[in-house]
C-alpha cells in the first residue's frame, strides 16, 4: 500500500465522525416539530447581559429587551460592566437596566463576568431563571415570553435560535448568517427532534436557579459556552431549544474583526477537541450513550476545513476514498441548503454560496492564529466591528 492511499484512508478517517454527524442532525432537522405549549403562570426571569467596552451597543441591546411583550411573569435587565474602561455601566444605566461592576485584571473573560453575575443574582434575588444576551443583539418582541414558557414547560436550560443581526454589511457577514443558520438553527433542531442536550451558543440562552446551583458556571475558556454545555451533559442535565425566539448580534465588518473572532471561536473548539475527546470516547465507549453525540460534534472540524479535506481526497486516486469523498460533499452541500430553506435564507443567502471557494481560502490564512489561540487561553477581547 502506497502512501497516497494511506494518506487518503487517513483523511477518511478524520473526517467521517463530521459527516455522519452532519447527516445525522440534518435527517433531524427536517423531521423537527416543535412543541406548543401554554402556561397562564409565570416566574421571575433575569436577563444578563456580559459587557466589556461596549459603550456604542448597550443602549440599543437593553432597549430592545425592555420593548419585548409583555409576560405573565416579571423579568429585570442586569447589564455585568467587565474591567470596563468606556461609559458601559453610564449608558446601561440611562437605558434602563441595573449595572454590576467588576474589575479583575487577573480572572479576565466573559466565563469569569457570567459567574459573578450568576453568583450575585443567585445570593441576592428570587430570580427564578438567567437569561444570557450578548451586548450587541437585537431580541425578538416574544423573546421574554417564549422563555418564560420554556422555563414553565420544565427546561433545565434554553438555548434561542441565534443568527446575524447585519447579514446585508459585507460578503463575510452573509457568509456567516449563513454559517449561524446552519450551526445555530439546523443543528439545534435536529438535536432536539433526536432527544438530545441542544448545546449552548453563547447568545440567548438561559439556566434554571437549579442548574446553576448544581452545575456553577466555572468555565472560563473564549468557548465558555461549550465547556459548560459538556458539564452539563455529564450531570445528567439537556438544554432545549426554542426555535420561536431568535437572536440577533451584528458581526465584524472589518477584515481584521473577522480574523479575530473567527480564530477565537475556532481556535477554542480545537482547544476543547484537545481537551474533552478523550474524556468523551471513554466515557461513550464504556456505555454512556448521552456522551456519543457532544463526541461526534467535537470531531467535527469547521465546516470550511471539512470541506477542504474532502475536495482534497477526492484528488487522491483512491476510488474508495473518492466514492466517499463524493458522498461527503452532497451531505454537506444536503445541510447547508436545509439550513437555510429551515431558516428561511434570502436569495441573497444562497446566492453568496458561490463565493465559498474564497472564503474557504481565507479560512486557511486564518489558521495560523487559530492554532495560536487554540494553544493558550484567551483574554476577552472586544471584537473590533468597524467598516473597512
Amino acid at each position: 500500500m502506497n502512501l497516497w492511499i494511506l494518506f487518503a484512508i487517513l483523511l477518511a478517517a478524520v473526517t467521517v465522525f463530521g459527516t455522519f454527524e452532519l447527516l445525522f442532525l440534518t435527517l433531524g432537522a427536517l423531521l423537527y416539530k416543535p412543541r406548543q405549549a401554554y402556561h397562564e403562570a409565570g416566574l421571575n426571569l433575569s436577563v444578563v447581559i456580559p459587557a466589556h467596552n461596549e459603550s456604542d451597543n448597550i443602549s440599543q441591546t437593553v432597549k430592545s429587551l425592555l420593548s419585548c411583550d409583555p409576560s405573565h411573569g416579571q423579568y429585570q435587565i442586569y447589564v455585568i460592566a467587565d474591567n470596563c474602561t468606556d461609559d458601559t455601566a453610564e449608558k446601561a444605566r440611562q437605558a434602563g437596566a441595573e449595572v454590576l461592576e467588576r474589575q479583575n485584571e487577573e480572572l479576565r473573560g466573559k466565563g469569569y463576568a457570567l459567574d459573578f453575575a450568576f453568583t450575585h443574582l443567585l445570593d441576592n434575588t428570587t430570580t427564578d431563571a438567567i437569561m444570557v444576551v450578548d451586548a450587541d443583539t437585537m431580541v425578538e418582541p416574544n423573546f421574554i415570553k417564549v422563555c418564560e414558557q420554556a422555563f414553565m414547560q420544565g427546561a433545565a436550560g434554553i438555548q434561542c435560535r441565534y443568527t446575524v443581526n447585519n447579514p446585508e454589511a459585507s460578503r463575510k457577514t452573509r457568509l456567516l448568517n449563513v454559517a449561524l443558520l446552519a450551526f445555530n438553527v439546523l443543528r439545534p433542531r435536529g438535536r432536539a427532534f433526536w432527544n438530545l442536550s441542544v448545546g449552548i451558543s453563547g447568545n440567548g440562552f438561559g439556566l434554571t436557579r437549579q442548574t446553576l446551583q448544581k452545575v456553577p458556571y466555572t468555565a472560563s475558556s473564549i468557548v465558555e459556552d461549550l465547556e459548560y454545555h459538556l458539564t452539563l451533559v455529564k450531570h445528567h442535565l439537556k438544554v432545549q431549544f426554542v426555535d420561536n425566539s431568535t437572536v440577533r448580534a451584528d458581526m465584524p465588518i472589518a477584515q481584521k474583526g473577522s480574523k479575530t473572532q473567527r480564530a477565537r471561536w475556532e481556535g477554542g473548539r480545537f482547544r476543547m477537541i484537545r481537551e474533552h475527546v478523550p474524556s468523551l470516547y471513554q466515557a461513550a465507549a464504556s456505555g454512556q450513550r448521552r456522551f456519543i453525540e457532544p463526541l461526534l460534534d467535537l470531531l467535527l472540524l469547521p465546516l470550511a476545513m471539512h470541506v477542504l479535506l474532502l475536495l482534497v481526497l477526492i484528488l487522491i486516486p483512491f476510488l474508495p476514498t473518492q466514492i466517499y469523498a463524493l458522498i461527503a460533499l452532497c451531505i454537506v452541500f444536503g445541510h447547508v441548503f436545509a439550513a437555510l430553506w429551515i431558516g428561511k435564507g434570502t436569495v441573497q443567502d444562497f446566492l453568496i454560496l458561490l463565493t465559498a471557494p474564497f472564503y474557504i481560502l481565507w479560512k486557511l490564512t486564518v489558521l495560523p492564529l487559530t492554532l495560536k489561540t487554540a494553544a493558550k487561553n484567551a483574554t476577552w477581547v472586544r471584537t473590533d466591528r468597524d467598516k473597512q
